[in-house]
């Protein structure tokens, strides 16, 4: 026999309403000797996926015969403010139903289930339960077995390449997050938020020929306060996913009041340009002057550094208003003691931020690191970019000096320059992804210089560390005028056209300029914005183009209605890049550049 419950949720816009605006329907539903599943359908019925559910701990089997006792509503609204993100004022609006089950055995189980207009979370909770060993969940995705899917074989630094295959036809094994799935003319993704010390994190596993993920914890016990993360199902067409804020709007209220020291912004990076440039003082002080003459408010020292000259080479920085971040093994900071010492130390020295790799693990334990370190380094107002982990969970909402995280196969690993159309629908929807962009002579060299360009705009992190020297882009005077426009935080972000592995054009604005990024994989083509949903205009818009070959790009100017389209022909793997302006402002020298 099977038994449902309906959810009703009518919502409010959650800031720039994208065009898909009506939340999912979402029904409980008991099967199989009473196992509760969600049905998650879009508005016009269509199901997209069914979420079984279910927790097991030591003392208790909370996975079938289970029956509903009741369930309670309420509507939660909420605004906050990021310091990084696609954009940075946030407004939630959320509908929660708290589901009461309870087994045979009197044993009860709370499943919350909160649905916004782009998308679905869930969550367990054991009433009266402040101390739980949980040993597993029967949480499980189950989609159309046709369903095209782009998912990341896992490991715990999140740094594999996507796959393009179906729901059912992906080689059985692990998957990381987020997993992204087309199911008709509606996109899933599928990840966490909330995720932190207080659990750990998960996985999705796979059998061959299965429609079916379920969800398999890091740790095999798990000691629990008996509310879990948030299992969380972004859907809707796809600006709808792209432009979502939900897992940050899942998260942790900030616990820092004054977040003035945080400053995100471009940074000058050497190490995958010349890996041992960060053992020379000569050199890094190259691109200090480098960073100074660009007006980039940072240089990262990342591995090799000296304690015998960093102290020297940030006074030199800070004479040329250039500030510095320094890398860090976690190991150097995997305790309380080495990290009172170490962060102590840099912070007199006048360090920034600290960039801190190979924690490697999604296990309880490492998570609590996280939360001891972002405690830490708060404290003493050094930013945060953690690299070779895991992926944002909604941390830099609740913790807003973590400019951005890696957990992306990002241009050390010299992904294909596919990834790069796939990245913005899949890892960066969830938050900012330090993929050290614009690589002009490192790497494979298969995306265009144009292509390359485009990235931080296509891409949103925090912190852009750019990734090639200062002689690739003093090369190209034309792209490093561009580069040193842009931004790294935004007032807007618009998803304009796209599809996973093929093309993703963005739009972003900060102030009154909006910036374009338009990509593509694959055979030359012709890439087209419409700009009617950007404001009244009339535009001046500053174009960035391939040139010839691997040289300098090439640029141009013209002025374009409310209405009006930007088109032009790239290269394989092409693309350009744009920035408008009002044509009252931008009768400036150099156009809408500042």
């Amino acid at each position: 026999m099977k038994t449902s419950h309906r959810l009703v949720a009518a919502l409010a816009a959650v800031v720039a309403l994208p065009a898909f605006a009506t939340p999912p329907l979402v029904t409980m539903v008991f099967r199989d000797g009473g196992r509760p599943v969600l049905n998650i359908a879009d508005p016009q019925g269509q199901v997209l996926v069914d979420a079984t559910l279910g927790l097991r701990t030591t003392g208790s089997d909370l996975t079938h015969g289970l029956r509903l006792l009741g369930t309670t509503q309420r509507n939660l609204t909420e605004s906050y403010r990021m310091t990084t993100g696609k954009r940075l004022v946030r407004n939630a609006n959320l509908t929660e139903n708290r589901f009461a089950l309870q087994n045979d055995k009197g044993e009860k189980l709370d499943v919350v289930v909160r649905v916004a207009n782009d998308g679905v979370a869930f969550r367990y909770e054991l009433p009266g339960t402040t101390q739980v060993t949980v040993t597993g969940e029967a949480t499980s995705y189950t989609l159309p077995a046709d369903a095209r899917a782009w998912l990341l074989p896992y490991d715990p630094s999140n740094e594999k390449e996507r796959i393009q295959t179906s729901a059912s036809a992906a080689p059985g094994g692990d998957y990381g997050y987020p997993s992204l799935f087309l199911v008709g003319q509606r996109y899933v993704l599928i990840t966490e938020a909330n995720a932190d010390g207080r659990y750990d994190g998960s996985r999705l596993t796979h059998v061959a020929n299965s429609p079916s993920y379920s969800l398999t914890l890091a740790d095999s016990r798990v000691d629990s306060t008996g509310v879990t993360p948030w299992r969380t199902i972004i859907a809707g067409d796809l600006a709808t996913v792209t432009e979502s804020t939900l897992v940050d709007d899942l998260a942790d209220p900030s616990k820092i009041a004054d977040t003035s020291w945080i400053r995100p912004g471009s940074v000058a990076w050497s190490w995958i340009s010349d890996h041992d440039s960060p053992k020379s003082f000569e050199r890094q002080k190259q691109f200090v002057d480098f960073a100074a003459a660009n007006r980039m408010p940072y240089v990262l020292l990342d591995e090799g550094w000296s304690e015998t000259w960093v102290p020297q080479l940030i006074r030199y920085a800070n004479a040329k208003h250039v500030d510095v971040l320094i890398w860090f093994p976690w190991t150097m900071l995997d305790t309380a003691a080495k990290r009172e010492a170490w962060l102590t130390r840099v912070k007199d020295w006048g360090v920034k931020g600290v960039k801190i790799d190979f924690m490697g693990s999604d296990s309880q334990a490492r998570f609590r690191w996280y939360d001891e370190t972002l405690a830490d380094t708060a404290r003493l107002q050094l930013m945060v970019d953690f690299h070779g982990g895991t992926i944002p969970h909604g941390l830099a909402r609740t913790w807003p000096h973590l400019m951005t995280m890696e957990g992306v196969r990002g241009a050390e690993n010299d992904p294909p320059a596919v990834g790069n159309t796939i990245q913005p629908f899949t890892r960066n929807v969830v938050g900012s992804m330090d993929y050290t962009p614009v690589a002009f002579d490192v790497g494979r060299q298969e995306a265009s210089i144009a292509h390359e360009v485009a990235l931080p705009i296509v891409f949103e992190s925090g912190l852009t560390h750019l990734a090639d020297s200062p002689e690739a882009y003093q090369r190209r005077p034309n792209a490093l005028a561009f580069l040193d426009q842009i931004p790294t935080t935004w007032d807007e972000t618009k998803l304009i056209a796209g599809a996973p592995g093929e093309e993703a054009i963005f739009a972003r604005r900060s102030g009154d300029r909006w910036f374009i990024g338009a990509i593509s994989a694959g055979p030359a083509r012709r890439l087209s914005v419409p700009l009617a949903g950007l404001g009244v205009g009339p535009w001046r818009a500053d174009i960035i183009r391939d040139g010839t070959g691997r040289g300098d790009v090439a640029r141009s100017s013209q002025n374009v209605t409310a209405d009006g389209t930007l088109s032009f022909d790239v290269p394989a793997n092409g693309g350009f890049a744009a920035i408008l302006c009002p044509v009252a402002k931008g009768q400036f020298k150099y156009g809408c550049y500042r």
